[in-house]
Parts: structure tokens; sequence; C-alpha cells
């Protein structure tokens, strides 16, 4: 017996160390306040999802939000389509699991009938996802309210710039009016500046229904506007974030960094350092 003490305490040292290490990996700003910062593959369109994941893994990120019709890449043929069969499904998540990277969204994609937008919610439940984001036609917004429920997970209503349906904040909260509490807002902060808004005065509109966020610092206040790296452009970034801490959301933030295509790389790790060090001095 005398010698199963130290086999113990061994394990029991081992076990803590694992454990410690583990938490320290996880101990980023964001994690801290219970947010999840990731990016929209569309940031990486010019390559294959499977080469997205490695820029993703290059910025310190381990979250993606994936976007319909990229090409899939890393030996799996076709596209990122939510009709896929199981098997191609869990080609994708085993590689995935693979390189460290969980798919958490999915958007900005749509459906026609019912059957299509339950196939979209198998799909989403099947990869894992907690999100799907769209810009669904508001005749589907009850059944969407069902199949929320049904299925746990969140549909986030996504602003594209005026004159698209959703580009107010009024017309979003207004689809929202009797629906289910997983139905939300993926907020695009970057579109609003688009369509002359102010972010901080839209997400105050909004709150309590902030599922996500897609994430742009801009230029310049313009449709013309590209995008620069977070805390150099106008779209208010330390002050989104503070008034998404005092809102107490939990959530997701999407880094959509639609620019300097080719080589976005350094302009994402740079916006990612930026943010984190944000978060970090939040009051």
């Amino acid at each position: 017996m005398k010698h199963i003490y130290p086999m113990l305490l061994l394990a029991l040292c081992l076990f803590t160390s694992c454990a410690g290490s583990q938490k320290a990996v996880e101990a980023t700003p964001e994690a801290r306040m219970d947010w999840k910062l990731g990016a929209q593959a569309y940031t990486f369109n010019r390559f294959t999802f499977f080469e997205a994941i490695d820029k993703i893994k290059e910025c310190d990120l381990k979250y993606v939000e994936a976007f319909p019709g990229q090409t899939i890449g890393g030996g799996i043929e076709g596209k990122m389509d939510y009709h896929m069969p199981a098997e191609k499904r869990e080609q994708i998540l085993k590689m995935l699991e693979e390189k460290g990277v969980k798919a958490i969204s999915y958007g900005v994609v749509g459906a026609n009938n019912e059957a299509d937008w339950r196939q979209l919610f198998e799909f989403a439940k099947a990869m894992g996802m907690e999100n799907i984001t769209s810009e669904p036609n508001e005749k589907f917004t009850p059944l969407l309210s069902q199949l929320c429920d049904e299925y746990k997970i969140n549909l986030a209503i996504h602003n594209h710039p005026e004159p698209s349906h959703y580009w107010n904040p009024d017309v979003v909260l207004n689809a929202l009016q009797g629906q289910s509490k997983r139905i939300g807002a993926c907020a695009d902060i970057g579109h609003w500046v688009r369509s002359g808004l102010d972010p901080v005065e839209c997400l105050k509109k909004l709150e309590g229904h902030i599922v996500q966020l897609h994430m742009k610092d801009l230029s310049e206040k313009s449709r013309k506007a590209h995008d620069v790296h977070w805390g150099q452009g106008v779209s208010q970034v330390d002050a989104v974030l503070q008034e998404l801490k005092r809102q107490g959301f939990k959530g997701l933030f999407s880094v959509e960094y639609e620019h300097n295509w080719d080589n976005n790389v350094p302009d994402v790790q740079a916006s990612v350092a930026y943010f984190r060090e944000t978060v970090k001095d939040l009051k």
C-alpha cells in the first residue's frame, strides 16, 4: 500500500499540470469575457476552406464561420454546401479536429422552402455548429423560430448595407418580435458604417438580441470604404467592445477582413492583437 500513495500523488500532479496547461491555453482575454474570437472564412475566399483554416490558425484563432460555396480542399472534393452527404461532413470534421479549429457558425446562407431550411439546420447540427447566419425572407420567420428551438441552434440575421432588407436594426428588431429567443442579430458593424449608421447606437437598439458579430474597421464612412487594421478606422472598435461588455454579451466575433485578399494574414493578426489588448483594458 505504501507504494500506491506516491503513484497517486504523481498522477494528481500530472492531472493538475495538464489542467493548468489547458486553462492557460483557453485563458485568452476574450475567453475570460465568455467571448469567442474566430474568423469568417470569407476573409480567405481566394483559398480553399482548409487553406483558410491554416490561415486562421496562423492568426492564433480556433473558431471558423464557414461560408457556402467555398471549395473544400484538403483532398475532399466539392464545396462547402449544406446539401453535402454525411460522409463528406465527417471528413471535414475529422480534418478540423486534427487542426484544432471548431466550425462554430455557417453563413451567410438561406433557403427557399421548409425542406431546405430543415436540411440546413440538420447540417449545422451534424457539424456541431452553434449559429446560422442568414438574411431570410420574413415569411419564413415563424418556421425558423420553430427550427431554432427544435435543433437548439441560433439563427443570426445579418445586415448587408442599404438598400438590403435588413440594413437598419429597426427592421431586424421588427422581424424578431414574438419569435424564439434563439433568433437574433449577426451585427456587421462595418456594413452599418457603410449605411451611414453609428455602430454603437445600433448595438444599443439590439441589446439582448445579438447572437454574433462580423467585425470590421473601415477606412472611411462611405460605400467605397475598405477594411483597415482594427483601431485604425472609423468603426469605433473600442466603443463597440465597451458597449458589448456593458450589455453582458456572450458569443462569437467573426473577423471578416475584406481587403488585401491575397495576403491578409498579417492584417488579421494585427487586428486580433489589437482586439485582445483592448479587451484586457475594458473597464
